[in-house]
């Protein structure tokens, strides 16, 4: 993972731009002194790897690609077989580059998420409701509920329920208390978790948003805010990590182990 990542887990090296290089045809070999994609991290953890695009090059996010596909070529696994790859934080270019490779790859441009392969697997487990203060945090909101979606959860979404008008988070206690974990995700003052904490009995995976005038401080306040809930069961991510909560609150909610 690179270290100014702040959610998925990349396989990164101190690796040479590839910046020159096609990721077209490369596949593993096209890796070398690049990345050493953690292909049994699903075996072994029970969630596969994700790829954090920003700061890499079109051309090293296409090798990645590249060698997903390679990895699964000729197998005969296909579909739920074939353990999911998110590529997170993906501008136009890195999304490009995935679809060069990965075509039927599912690409939410709000989220800047891809998905191969498309389709999630089959829901296991318990719900992860994903709840948003405002419009403008809804990127941060959407990737955090793909990523539970395709970490294997069912999931529900709630957008536009920020503090300014309660009545509206009132509205919606049955879907948030039917869920086993609920993402809130807000910006500016950061109220809406520890709002929605002392409504459930489920966890709150709290993510602080960029959103906001001048002294939110790029979601340091909101950030504040929400490391000092006054309710207790509320769990902070970073700023905008939309991945992180969602890959939190998939383990929360997931299967209860075989007595």
């Amino acid at each position: 993972m690179s270290e100014h990542a702040p959610g998925p887990e990349a396989a990164t090296g101190g690796a040479p731009d590839l910046g020159a290089v096609s990721g077209a045809g490369a596949g593993l070999a096209g890796l070398a002194g690049l990345a050493e994609l953690d292909h049994d991290r699903a075996a072994r953890r029970g969630y596969p790897e994700a790829v954090y695009c920003e700061g890499k090059t079109a051309a090293q996010v296409a090798a990645i690609a590249a060698a997903v596909r390679e990895r699964y070529a000729g197998t005969g696994h296909m579909g739920p077989d074939i353990p999911v790859t998110l590529f997170t934080r993906a501008d136009d270019g890195h999304a490009k580059a995935v679809l060069a490779e990965l075509p039927d790859a599912r690409h939410d441009t709000e989220a800047r998420l891809l998905a191969w392969p498309p389709a999630p697997p089959t829901a296991t487990g318990g719900k992860v409701t994903v709840v948003c203060a405002g419009t403008s945090d809804l990127p941060v909101a959407r990737e955090a509920l793909l990523t539970a979606t395709y970490l294997g959860r069912e999931t529900a979404f709630v957008a536009d329920v920020g503090v300014a008008g309660l009545h509206r988070v009132l509205g919606k206690l049955d879907l948030l208390r039917s869920a086993r974990a609920v993402v809130v995700v807000a910006g500016m003052d950061g109220a809406l978790p520890s709002v929605v904490a002392g409504l459930v009995a489920s966890p709150v995976v709290a993510v602080p948003t960029s959103v906001g005038y001048g002294a939110a401080f790029g979601g340091l306040a909101p950030l504040l805010a929400m490391l000092n809930a006054c309710a207790p069961g509320v769990a902070v991510v970073n700023i905008d990590n939309g991945y992180g909560a969602g890959h939190l609150a998939a383990q929360i909610a997931a299967p209860f182990p075989a007595a």
